[in-house]
């Protein structure tokens, strides 16, 4: 288990603060994550990986000659949000471009590609290779869907050897695209991992046992066996990638392979060893040339006891960039040439602990609205942190067991914000449009992104001027359903927060357009989304990370639609409350 720790909601922030202290040669703080601390060549394409943290070396690790140029690193098992994204970017960026990578999991996506828009809408270049070289995650014909695991090495060393050789944002992209078609892993557990703080850990494999198919966050594997010896393990992974060989490649045709032996945090490196000399063994005998293996620690789970195998097939191309020299705090190939350090006086990428922006100018009556919004969100927080726990068992089930630890992120940093909004004299729309952004930026994943958007959406309905309609609040909330549906791309039926958000809305537009008070219609619209939240017990998720665990959640609800429902109903009291007063 994880045993040191100060405050854990403050652990990702204070190791991204000691890993820069203890590698400041190779890496500086910005905004966001890190960012190379050395001077990269103007014009060249800048690399800028990231996902959550708890996977080191992944993904500070990774960032130096040679390799990322920027990692934006989210909280424990959380994607960036978008703001960290942005902001690692342009403290990257040096005129050629920017171009991202990262796991395929639904937050990472989410997040990095409203950054890459937002970049985009500045002037700034990008394109995006997200990683899916877990097997077992989708079928063949759904590659796309599969997750990004240890191969998430293979293709961002690919790219950045592409952008050290010089090549444009289109080349660099192209190259990391046929990397991540020639990768492919495949991964065992056989105990989970416990976060900082927590008492259990994610989930749990019974003794003498072994779960197949795990990921990165803590979720549990796809199926169970009975655990091989060291030799019966390393078989079971080589057959397994060997089903299933990248377009192009011929084993009989002497096909080239670098082989990454990869552990998730507890399995001693002499263990791995005794595997990778059956890997060995077996890809020799299959005709298979072995170039420059990897054994070790790659991409880890905190403390989960696994171990993942990724075969990366070289062609000739890749075959000579993989050749670049690397020299990063984690991981190291040849010879790097010596590197000027960056000059720190005046960084205008450090990290920016200044005042909060002005308030736009507002009235008497949104500013006596705008009370009400952070007694709102008070209620909010109030509301997750009395349930955190049980969220978070939700979530553990197909999930990361993450949602109540980010949900409570989230929240605290919206309050934390609509007071200070507040107290500079802020009206309604923008105390809650600053709670929006606080929530997103500070709790980043899938849910963080999203609730986001429906407080952003519901502040921009509120406006700055006037005492909020009814029928302002409603619209709000329609739109914050429709920004959902449409950044998130889930449907009713994918058993995501969607499934109670639609009835939500529905219900609360209805009452209202029928002339009910809004506390009324509120208490009516809550009432219906707890029932639909309920409902998604039965279940099959469609979206997200219980995807491919999605059996196992069968009988459980979405985590996602229970919070909300928990949030509105507890808002429900609070609007009873105040239309008395």
């Amino acid at each position: 288990m994880t045993r040191l720790w100060n405050e854990p909601s403050a652990f990702a922030d204070e190791m991204i603060d000691g890993f820069v202290a203890a590698n400041g040669r190779y890496v500086r703080r910005v905004q966001g994550g890190v960012a190379r601390s050395t001077v990269s060549p103007a014009g060249q394409v800048a690399v800028v990986i990231g996902g959550g943290s708890g996977h080191y070396p992944a993904f500070g690790g990774l960032v130096g000659p040679g390799l990322a140029h920027g990692a934006a690193m989210g909280n424990l098992f959380a994607s960036p949000s978008t703001q960290q994204i942005q902001a690692v970017a342009k403290a990257a960026e040096g005129g050629g471009g920017v171009f991202f990578s990262y796991g395929n999991y639904a937050g990472d996506v989410l997040n990095f590609d409203a950054a890459q828009e937002r970049l985009r809408a500045e002037g700034i270049a990008c394109e995006t290779v997200a990683v899916t070289d877990d097997i077992f995650s989708a079928s063949p014909a759904e590659k796309h869907k599969r997750r990004g695991i240890a191969g998430d090495l293979t293709v961002f060393r690919a790219a950045a050897a592409a952008a050290e050789a010089g090549y444009d944002l289109a080349e660099v992209t192209r190259v990391a695209r046929l990397a991540n078609e020639r990768t492919r892993s495949f991964g065992v557990a056989f105990t989970g991992c416990t976060l900082p703080g927590a008492e259990q850990p994610l989930f749990s494999v019974p003794e003498g046992r072994m779960a197949i198919g795990l990921g990165i966050h803590g979720e549990p594997g796809i199926d169970e066996t009975d655990i091989p010896t060291a030799d019966g393990l390393a078989e079971l992974l080589v057959e397994k990638l060997l089903e299933e060989l990248p377009d192009g490649v011929d084993t009989a045709q002497g096909a080239r392979v670098v082989p990454v032996l990869n552990g998730l945090g507890s399995l001693k490196y002499e263990e791995l060893f005794v595997v990778y000399r059956r890997v060995a063994q077996l890809l020799e005998q299959a005709g298979i040339e072995i170039v420059d293996p990897h054994v070790g620690e790659y991409c880890t789970s905190f403390d989960m006891a696994g171990v993942s195998l990724t075969l990366f097939w070289l062609d000739d191309e890749l075959a000579g960039l993989w050749e670049t020299p690397v020299d990063t705090p984690a991981y190291r190939r040849g010879s790097v040439a010596p590197q000027s350090l960056r000059d720190a006086a005046g960084d205008p990428d450090a990290l920016d602990a200044g005042a909060a922006s002005e308030v736009p100018p507002t009235d008497d009556d949104s500013h006596a609205a705008a009370a009400t919004v952070v007694a709102v969100v008070e209620t909010i927080a109030e509301t997750i942190d009395t349930h955190v726990d049980e969220l978070g068992r939700l979530d553990s089930i197909a999930g990361d067991g993450d949602h109540g630890i980010g949900m409570q992120r989230g929240s605290h940093a919206a309050l934390d914000a609509a007071r200070a909004a507040y107290a500079a004299g802020a009206g309604a729309g923008t105390v809650l449009e600053r709670a929006a952004d606080g929530w997103s930026d500070k709790a980043g994943g899938t849910s963080g992104a999203l609730w986001g958007v429906i407080l952003s959406s519901v502040a921009g309905a509120l406006g700055d001027t006037g005492r909020p309609s009814r029928a302002a609040v409603a619209t709000g909330v329609a739109a914050g359903r429709a920004g959902v549906m449409a950044y998130g791309k889930a449907e009713v039926g994918d058993k995501t927060l969607v499934d109670a958000l639609v009835p939500f809305s529905a219900t609360l537009t209805a009452q209202i357009e029928g002339g009910a008070r809004l506390a009324d219609a509120w208490r009516v619209a809550a009432d219906a989304t707890t029932q639909a939240a309920l409902a998604t017990a039965d279940l099959l998720p469609r979206m997200g990370r219980a995807r491919t665990h999605g059996q196992n959640s069968v009988g459980t609800p979405d985590p996602g639609a229970v919070s909300l429902a928990l949030i509105v109903t507890a808002v429900a009291d609070l609007l009873a409350t105040t239309e008395r007063n």
